[in-house]
């Protein structure tokens, strides 16, 4: 089940917590995505708060926000890019999209598979996609202060297996919010400290959200499985043997063959 825009809206743009959880998340996103000049970028979910700095970046940047969750104009300070859609179909045409960014999508979908076949379809092909879930083994999926408390949270093998199967490759993944989620004081301090010990010694078990690339394949990736033996023209007539003259029953053969002599009849006139 989807949280309500509003809660969403809230926990980013007027909470510490939630400040220091956007920052997060551009860096990392950052990161993935250093470039996406001349590129049509699309978020899905809530993804306004970590597309923000790749507005004057990107040909094309508009956020689908589902349903079940409620549409928030963005960004607003500028004319609308946000519109509200049916979870798994959205208004876009085949292969239109460069990058796609699911944030607070994931987790909350009532049908993953139909999510990821939809992503699949709008993606150019060679396009990329990010998704941003909550960490399985992190203390943010653990707590409900936070909109990572709700819904699924996924392990890094859990989400790649996810993608696999519907047929993205997983090329890179990443990790942030490593400092516990607390709305005091003290721990908002030690946020960006906590960040830098986290991604220095690559804590990934121990980070609040994991973000997974991957690419659009437009091929089937051939599957494991027994392999078929063919056999060799040789190996196919092995155990014929050579013919066998039928034997001849009766007389015949005990006289054994008989031979006719033919002589030339020579006639004197």
């Amino acid at each position: 089940m989807h949280l309500d825009v509003a809660d969403l809206r809230r926990f980013y743009y007027r909470t510490p917590l939630g400040r220091v959880a956007q920052s997060a998340l551009q860096r990392a996103l950052r990161q993935l995505w250093p470039d996406v000049k001349g590129e049509t970028l699309v978020g899905f979910g809530f993804a306004a708060p970590m597309m923000r700095p790749f507005l004057g970046e990107a040909r094309r940047a508009f956020c689908l926000m589902p349903a079940g969750q409620g549409v928030a104009r963005w960004p607003a300070d500028q004319p609308n890019r946000a519109a509200l859609v049916e979870e798994t179909l959205w208004p876009l045409p085949d292969g239109y999209v460069d990058r796609l960014l699911v944030a607070h999508g994931i987790e909350t979908c009532e049908r993953p598979a139909a999510l990821f076949e939809e992503m699949w379809r709008v993606l150019a092909p060679g396009g990329s996609a990010i998704l941003i879930a909550p960490n399985r083994s992190g203390l943010w999926a653990r707590r409900d202060v936070t909109p990572f408390g709700y819904g699924r949270p996924y392990s890094i093998k859990q989400l790649e297996h996810q993608l696999g199967e519907h047929r993205f490759e997983p090329t890179r993944h990443a990790a942030c919010l490593y400092a516990p989620p607390s709305h005091k004081r003290f721990w908002l301090r030690m946020s960006g400290v906590c960040e830098n010990v986290g991604l220095r010694l690559d804590l990934k078990r121990a980070a609040g959200v994991i973000l997974i690339e991957a690419t659009k394949l437009v091929y089937a990736a051939p599957k494991t499985g027994a392999r078929a033996t063919v056999k060799t023209p040789l190996e196919v007539l092995e155990g014929l043997t050579a013919p066998k003259p039928k034997p001849i029953a009766g007389r015949a053969a005990r006289q054994g063959p008989k031979l006719r002599v033919l002589s030339n009849t020579h006639q004197t006139r």
